[in-house]
């Protein structure tokens, strides 16, 4: 095999608790992750000259060593001869795991390419050193993450619905919200549990009502677009809406297709969000 071609999938958080603040500074977290369908396309084909060439459709986003497609590269195979065409459509840095996708795909497209006969799960041990999000995203699917993200529980798969996908022209630093986010007493924690169980039970009513997000209460105060977008989509006949991760990135969970639809069209003549998209849930597993 000299070349592949991946689609490297986003994830929405469908529930999203922060469990405490470790005396390490990293926070302890107990999330429901949740694959869609929209995607960055990586073209990898083998080269003579040696080292890695990345070209992307964003202009701002690093073609070296600080580019995490690189460095999933770089983990599995020391010496390599590659070019890379990264075709980003996932927002950037809007808590929907669009880096974290890329690497992974890139372990998976050099497992392939090498022949190195790795499993998922090795691929897996491997993916935590670039960044915690990257195991689920090669495990895919619907799944409970919990200490900093990178201990996976496979759940059943989620009911599949249209998704609308909203990110505003802002950007959301996610050390300034862990930093900010305040756990006490007052703290307003999603039932993670309630979820999962409404999730097994394929219960999409209850998906909805369980749906929650403890980081909303530092970024949407500071940020109150993203209330805004939540309030439009809701106007338009989302079952829910919430913030992906540490945003801006907003989802809603419709129904029907229709009215996913319109809420799209909705959206985009509202002037709230830069990139808006209509996908679905991912509930297909790769093995």
């Amino acid at each position: 095999m000299d070349e592949i071609t991946l689609k490297a999938l986003a994830k929405i958080n469908l529930g999203l608790d922060v469990v405490r603040r470790r005396e390490d500074g990293y926070h302890e977290v107990r999330m429901i992750m949740q694959t869609i369908h929209l995607y960055d396309l990586l073209e990898i084909q083998k080269i003579r000259e040696p080292g890695i060439q990345i070209v992307s459709n964003l202009s701002f986003l690093p073609v070296n060593e600080n580019n995490l497609v690189y460095k999933a590269a770089r983990l599995l195979q020391e010496e390599f001869a590659l070019t890379v065409k990264l075709t980003k459509r996932i927002p950037v840095a809007a808590g929907m795991a669009g880096g974290s996708t890329d690497a992974a795909a890139m372990l998976y497209a050099m497992n392939q390419l090498y022949d190195l006969g790795l499993s998922r799960r090795e691929l897996m041990k491997r993916g935590v050193q670039i960044g915690a999000d990257v195991p689920y995203c090669l495990m895919r699917g619907t799944a409970l993450a919990e200490g900093i993200g990178e201990k996976l529980t496979q759940l059943p798969p989620m009911i599949k619905c249209p998704v609308l996908i909203a990110k505003p022209s802002i950007s959301v630093s996610t050390r300034f919200v862990y930093q900010n986010l305040k756990l006490d007493e007052q703290t307003n924690h999603p039932d993670i549990d309630a979820l999962m169980k409404d999730i097994r039970e394929k219960d999409f009513d209850g998906v909805c009502a369980h749906m929650g997000n403890v980081l909303e209460s530092v970024t949407i105060p500071n940020y109150p677009v993203i209330a805004e977008i939540k309030q439009q989509m809701m106007r338009s006949g989302a079952k829910a809406s919430m913030m992906s991760g540490s945003g801006p990135t907003v989802f809603g969970l419709f129904e029907d297709g229709e009215t996913a639809k319109r809420a799209l069209r909705e959206m985009k003549r509202s002037g709230l969000a830069k990139q808006v998209y209509l996908t679905t849930i991912y509930n297909n597993r790769r093995k």
